[in-house]
């Protein structure tokens, strides 16, 4: 396990240089001026351009140039330094503003997909074909079919402001029942492929040589499904939570942005629509290492959840 554990950190180092190469490179290395890039679309005085030259290292020309920048930004992303954005603002401020909201937001999407979810999709395993088992994949398949840019204006609509049974949007500094409703529909699609992968696992595992031997040596249904079907189904859908927690990180931006919440993927697409490239890419390098840990969690969670997988 422990070299496992190294050799795989050792593949994060090299997937976060890579990564964060190819993001820098989309707003250094492109055709075209890069002061007038890293602007966007809005007018560069002489003095604007002398201090982003100047800030950026712009004067240093070729590839030779783009290298030096990279590693200077580098340099200072391993110290904790992400540079400001175009507005003047520490990115770090900005981040540490954003991370707590958007915290919230995906502790509730994710406890939406655990609770409901993984429940609902054992119960339809075990009841395979049955009314409930109809019903849920249904109910799955319809809201697998809506994309998050139609369902949350819908249930802000619906939910918010016709029926007021919730915030409408969320305010600068919102609490959890603000949260709870753009949490639910955060979390909708992920509950929703949960809910199919865990009835998929529990009914393949109730199938399988090991449930029958254990039924025959007369242990009650109960402790089948629960100690032996439940921890080898759950396999699959850890490795799809791990994956999707590093999405709900990023914090979902249409449904921040159709709730109004100040959270991290309000502000990423924020930078997007300024095209405040530091702000994007300092955003990006931390997200890429949030996706870069919840893959490692992931995997350790597979040694703990199925004794029969060893890392060597």
């Amino acid at each position: 396990m422990f070299r496992f554990i190294v050799r795989r950190l050792l593949q994060m180092i090299v997937a976060f240089f890579g990564t964060t190469l190819i993001v820098y490179a989309l707003m250094f290395a492109g055709q075209g001026d890069p002061i007038q890039a890293l602007a966007g679309e809005r007018p560069v005085t002489e003095a604007q351009r002398a201090y982003l030259t100047e800030k950026y290292h712009l004067d240093a020309t070729g590839v030779g140039g783009f290298f030096y920048r990279y590693f200077d930004y580098l340099s200072n992303l391993l110290r904790g330094d992400l540079g400001e954005s175009l507005t003047g603002r520490s990115i770090g401020e900005i981040l540490a503003a954003a991370w707590p909201v958007t915290i919230k937001l995906a502790l509730i999407a994710i406890a939406v997909a655990v609770i409901f979810g993984v429940t609902a999709g054992v119960l339809a395993g075990i009841r395979r074909a049955s009314i409930f088992d109809n019903a849920t994949l249904l109910l799955t398949l319809l809201v697998l079919g809506i994309p998050t840019i139609v369902l949350a204006p819908l249930a802000q609509y619906l939910l918010g402001v016709k029926w007021q049974l919730f915030p409408p949007t969320a305010g600068a500094d919102p609490d959890f029942y603000a949260l709870l409703l753009p949490g639910i529909v955060l979390g909708s699609l992920s509950l929703a492929t949960a809910l199919r992968l865990t009835r998929t696992s529990v009914a393949e595992n109730l199938r399988a040589d090991y449930v029958r031997t254990a039924r025959s040596k007369g242990l009650p249904r109960r402790r089948v499904v629960s100690v032996h079907v439940l921890r080898n189904s759950l396999i699959p859908v850890i490795t799809f939570l791990g994956v999707e927690l590093g999405n709900l990180m990023s914090g979902a931006i249409i449904t921040e942005g159709v709730f109004n919440i100040p959270g991290v993927g309000f502000n990423l697409f924020r930078g997007i629509r300024t095209e405040d490239g530091p702000l994007v890419v300092g955003i990006v390098s931390v997200l890429v290492v949030v996706y870069l840990v919840a893959n490692l969690v992931v995997d350790i969670l597979y040694a703990v959840l199925d004794p029969r997988i060893r890392y060597e």
